[in-house]
């Protein structure tokens, strides 16, 4: 059977599930087809992080070849979808750019046939096992050999995977354009939304690229831009379009294409003429190392669906990462609002949504975030993690600032009562020794206040939503009322007093609970910047009383 080379904007290739139950298989302009009765509601490939890079895919290329000049038209677009022959016309000028296979340049690969030995094709997941993990025969959990050949649309995912999220790899092999295993946040626009409304809520304003712009948009249509020993690097502005942030190629890659009469992909079960057993790379291929840290303002060089964050005033801005323990409302600040010292920034697709986009067209609505990644150690993944929690808002400006204050006070405040709770265990169980804080028994315990607590964040934030004057002390003083008794049921799960213990242990553990109680009242210095933080009044005690009645 004759193959022909595979377009990704001309073929369909993309795993999809309507709303019907239906699975089909589309090219990417037909994200649109059926709208009314019957839309595509997701992606359906059998891996997660496939799923969220084929959601930056969509995105960028709308973003490439079909963004919204303004923010009427991009309401007017949400209101009125456009047609698959409106997209398909709209993505037409960049078609030379996403063939996969075939003579010619070859998408996100290096335009030399490199000359180098074949790799396995599961190396190009990000969490398969690395040379020295097999050598070591250490693939204990994530085994070698699962998959010997991939079909051209799972081969494109994965090399679309790697290359945006691409983490360090050992020498010349350079990180993605954010750095290795960056957070990707995505606004969900309502419950049920259609994959349409997924992509274009969080499709940034701009213009498409001339056609002379194309390889500065595309590196794979041009000469690898190295990053030898000349410590070249690239850059928007310099050598590269701003919209290369969603399109960046930081590793020297060619595929290996095999024609199969009869091939079946090991990943997805699904038939194709074409298999891709392996791959070829070089290293040092593009540096994007002073794109990371470009100024905050300078719009779609910095990219669109990743927060940053700084070590200091006029540091760099670097991308923020997944870390153990998923994504929750502890991080409010920097993954949905500024943090207090501006050193923590949203991705600016949420910070368009709830400043504009949500205010014109979703006041009724209730949208969510999506934060997902791959969690690194280094070169090694730790797991992949997806969270999601809702996002709420008001239409009216001042008191949407009102509520992120609010937001950032519960954040800060269970901050302090984790870290307290954290040293009061410490002491009652080990008194002044030096074991560290940041032991597996004290950073669980942690994780658990976070997680008992995240149900009533949320629950007081919408009732905050729903207050006619604005007044929320008596929310704040509920708020300090479950940071208490989550704290005091923790503390009282893992330090547990039973007939033998000592005496001595017995009275550190009293004085380390009394300590605990009495900050999350608002007593001592612990309690005082507690209350400060909340802007509750600090209870008067008794000793202070007693002063006052004095002549």
């Amino acid at each position: 059977m004759r193959s022909f080379p595979m377009n990704l904007l001309t073929a369909s290739w993309l795993p999809i599930r309507r709303k019907s139950g239906a699975a089909e298989t589309i090219r990417p302009a037909q994200i649109v087809d059926r709208v009314a009765d019957d839309p595509i509601m997701a992606l359906d490939w059998p891996r997660a992080d496939f799923r969220i890079a084929s959601l930056e895919f969509l995105i960028g290329l709308l973003a490439t070849a079909f963004p919204p000049k303004n923010e009427d038209i991009w309401c007017e677009t949400w209101e009125d979808p456009p047609s698959v022959e409106a997209l398909d016309e709209a993505f037409a000028p960049v078609a030379e750019a996403f063939w996969l296979d075939g003579p010619g340049p070859r998408f996100l690969q290096d335009l030399e046939n490199l000359q180098s030995g074949q790799e396995p094709v599961e190396r190009l997941l990000i969490d398969a096992p690395g040379d020295s993990t097999v050598k070591k025969n250490t693939d204990l959990f994530v085994h070698r050999q699962r998959i010997m050949a991939l079909g051209r649309p799972a081969a494109c995912m994965a090399l679309f995977t790697l290359q945006s999220w691409a983490p360090s790899g050992g020498a010349g092999n350079m990180t993605g354009l954010r750095g290795g295993g960056p957070l990707v946040t995505l606004v969900l626009p309502r419950e049920g939304a259609s994959l349409w409304e997924m992509v274009w809520a969080n499709t940034p304003f701009g213009v498409p690229p001339s056609e002379a712009d194309l390889p500065r948009v595309f590196p794979w249509l041009a000469p690898t831009i190295g990053s030898g020993k000349d410590g070249t690097s690239v850059r928007p502005g310099h050598n590269a379009h701003p919209l290369q942030c969603w399109w960046g190629m930081p590793r020297r890659i060619r595929l290996d294409f095999e024609a199969a009469e009869d091939g079946i992909c090991d990943l997805t079960g699904q038939p194709d003429a074409v298999l891709v057993p392996g791959w070829r790379q070089r290293p040092y291929g593009a540096s994007y190392a002073d794109w990371t840290g470009m100024p905050y303002g300078a719009g779609a060089s910095i990219h669109p669906l990743t927060p940053r964050y700084r070590q200091k005033k006029d540091a760099e801005w670097l991308s923020v990462h997944p870390q153990p323990g998923g994504i929750g409302y502890r991080h409010w600040a920097g993954i949905v609002v500024n943090s207090s010292d501006t050193h923590r920034l949203p991705a600016s697709t949420v910070l368009s949504w709830r400043n504009d986009r949500a205010r014109n067209v979703a006041a009724s609505l209730t949208p969510r975030l999506l934060a997902a990644g791959y969690d690194m150690d280094n070169m090694k993944a730790r797991s992949f993690v997806e969270s999601e929690m809702p996002l709420p808002g008001v239409v009216d400006p001042v008191r949407q600032e009102a509520l992120d204050a609010l937001a950032r006070a519960y954040v800060e405040a269970a901050d302090q009562v984790a870290g307290i709770l954290r040293q009061c265990v410490r002491e009652a169980l080990f008194g002044k020794g030096t074991i560290s804080p940041d032991a597996t028994l004290f950073s669980g315990l942690r994780e658990r206040f976070w997680a008992q607590t995240e149900g009533t964040f949320f629950d007081l934030l919408h009732q905050a939503v729903l207050l006619g004057d604005g007044d929320d002390i008596d929310l704040r003083r509920i708020w300090l009322r479950a940071l208490r008794r989550v704290a005091l049921d923790l503390f009282d799960s893992a330090v547990m007093l039973t007939p033998d213990t000592g005496t001595t242990e017995a009275q550190r553990s009293a004085l380390a609970r009394r300590r605990l109680g009495a900050a999350v009242a608002g007593g001592g210095k612990e309690g005082q910047a507690l209350m400060m933080v909340l802007k509750i009044p600090v209870p008067v005690t008794r000793k202070a009383t007693s002063r006052m009645k004095q002549p």
